[in-house]
């Protein structure tokens, strides 16, 4: 066996098609589209690249199969705000043969460590946390668009190497064809008769303004975590515009406060259940099958991507005006009947709370794993929560 940086078209395509040797088998998998896997790793087309880098490797059999893969990146703006200078690693695919596995992950360590790191963090993405974060460890059923999936024997490669939990995500389902607690609805009303407040559904006519108000919030609400670095709008941007042809208006929501942006969650259908049926190509027949089944209905899942609350505006009920707001628009989709509420950090109690009072039940778990190359300076520090309040901060660290 011999590990590869990935350098040429051939070897790209070899990147891509690991995966049909790793779930031949299984009927769970879905296959990202290959010009999504693509984008992540041109740097005309990916930010990241613009503060960092990125390297791709293959792992070839004596016969020269491809027979496993993984990436490893740096993130500049946050590889240097941990103890120690932290990149990452990911897209790891594997056949299940530990040996081959730790040279996967030890031509990622050395790629790394030669340009100053002195952890990886994995399996993550040259990108958000929305995608391709994480490792399944429990949950072993159909991924949500842009969720993580693999088989089950990758998590024993990953303990075995080094590598410890550095925080669990955990992802809800909710049956929508069950009511919701009657006590929700009753925090709904009190919200939504409040006369400050007031609730709006994205539209494209307005985008700008709405990915302006998604920026000023989620900076607000999330600038006490670990590690936090603001959202660049064109990240947002970019994608609304790459979930264009699948986006529904009426399921992305906003709060105001005098209007003032406080609040948000955005919730996309799950295109997986297309994309199970086109194989990781996106070519003119597949657009054809594409838009067929977007008409036809066949999606009945959806999928909460990101949810956050102003850290003033938090313990108010704003969440339960959103779904009820949420609520009045899914009735207009009744061919949806599940969503996946996905996913939230062990960092994150508050979010978990409120997966528990809409009735959602256990869906997934991933972890995301840290590995630090000092054997003497490891050990099982995890994420820190997220202070419910600023003014706790330091009393809760």
């Amino acid at each position: 066996m011999q590990v590869v940086q990935v350098s040429t078209p051939m070897q790209v395509k070899q990147f891509l098609n690991v995966v049909k040797l790793i779930y031949k088998d299984d009927k769970f998998y879905v296959r990202p589209l290959d010009v999504s896997i693509e984008e992540i790793f041109d740097t005309q087309k990916n930010e990241f690249f613009g503060n960092g880098e990125a390297v791709r490797f293959l792992l070839l059999n004596d016969s020269g199969q491809a027979i496993g893969r993984v990436a490893a990146f740096i993130n500049k703006n946050k590889a240097y705000g941990f103890n120690q200078p932290t990149g990452g690693m990911g897209f790891f695919e594997c056949i299940n043969a530990k040996e081959a596995a730790f040279m996967l992950f030890d031509a990622a360590k050395k790629w790394l460590s030669e340009r100053g790191m002195e952890a990886m963090d994995g399996p993550v993405n040259f990108g958000e946390n929305d995608n391709f974060w994480g490792l399944l460890v429990e949950g072993f059923t159909h991924p949500g668009f842009g969720m993580q999936y693999n088989p089950s024997y990758y998590k024993a490669f990953f303990e075995e190497y080094g590598f410890g939990n550095y925080f669990e995500q955990v992802s809800n389902h909710l049956d929508l064809t069950k009511p919701f607690p009657e006590r929700f609805w009753k925090i709904a009303e009190r919200i939504i008769n409040k006369p400050d407040y007031s609730f709006r559904h994205f539209n494209w006519a307005e985008s700008e303004k709405f990915v302006s108000d998604f920026v000023k919030v989620y900076n607000d609400a999330w600038q006490y975590h670990e590690n936090f670095t603001p959202m660049n709008p064109d990240t947002l941007r970019k994608s609304l515009n790459d979930a264009k042809s699948f986006l529904m208006e009426d399921i992305i929501w906003f709060v105001y406060h005098n209007n003032e942006p406080v609040a948000f969650l955005i919730m996309f259908p799950d295109i997986n259940q297309i994309l199970k049926l086109l194989d990781g190509k996106l070519h003119f027949l597949n657009k054809l099958r594409f838009a067929y089944h977007k008409w036809k209905k066949t999606i009945t899942r959806a999928r909460i991507v990101i949810m956050g609350v102003a850290p003033h505006y938090q313990r108010l009920g704003l969440e339960s005006g959103i779904f009820w707001h949420l609520r009045e628009a899914m009735k207009t989709k009744p061919q949806i009947t599940e969503i996946e509420l996905s996913w939230v950090g062990d960092f994150n109690p508050r979010m978990r709370a409120l997966h528990e009072s809409v009735g959602a039940t256990f869906g997934k778990r991933h972890i995301t794993y840290r590995y630090i190359f000092d054997d003497v300076k490891r050990s099982e520090k995890r994420a820190t929560a997220i202070p419910f309040d600023p003014r706790f901060i330091n009393k809760e660290k």
